[in-house]
């Protein structure tokens, strides 16, 4: 059989994510689900887009359970053809060594990583991240703060997440229902 993608959303404090899957795994996560964002990601991928909702129910189950706290790790396969091998060999030690409620620097991640990529190219590996959220780029700091984030509507949504993981201290008004 060939490849194929499907579509398929859940709703969230952050809005509606749009997640992609082929028969290899989870290939793309969006912060907004779109027509255009749906185009982008299969001309991308160079699969043909099939209705398939019982792929996708695992992976949009344990998206709602993360954000209702409830999930500390994701166990999902991920397809990582939208990557480039540097991007693949990054983002790979991301997924498998840095877990829930832990954070690390652009700077430690390029050397855990065996790249020997400059910090700054880190950050850009993180930005161009098919798959936020569960490839955990959040997770990611700089070296003075919390540094950027392309997900979402950016910085805000990094703190919410850190905070929601415990690893950024909660402020007073903070709240698991309310959108940074």
């Amino acid at each position: 059989m060939n490849d194929t993608l499907a579509f398929g959303t859940v709703d969230t404090v952050l809005g509606r994510l749009l997640v992609g899957e082929t028969e290899t795994g989870i290939v793309s996560l969006h912060f907004h689900d779109s027509p255009a964002a749906r185009t982008r990601t299969a001309k991308a991928a160079g699969l043909p887009v099939v209705d398939a909702p019982d792929r996708l129910a695992p992976a949009l189950s344990a998206l709602r359970d993360y954000f209702s706290g409830d999930l500390k790790t994701f166990e999902l396969p991920i397809d990582w053809r939208l990557t480039s091998d540097v991007q693949r060999q990054v983002l790979t030690t991301l997924y498998t060594t840095v877990p829930y409620g832990n954070v690390l620097t652009y700077g430690e991640l390029g050397e855990r990583s065996g790249t020997g990529v400059h910090a700054q190219v880190i950050g850009q590996v993180m930005g161009s991240n098919p798959i936020p959220l569960i490839v955990p780029c959040h997770r990611v700091v700089a070296s003075n703060g919390l540094g950027g984030y392309s997900g979402g509507s950016g910085v805000e949504v990094k703190r919410w997440l850190l905070t929601l993981e415990g690893s950024v201290p909660a402020t007073l008004d903070w709240d698991l229902t309310q959108p940074p």
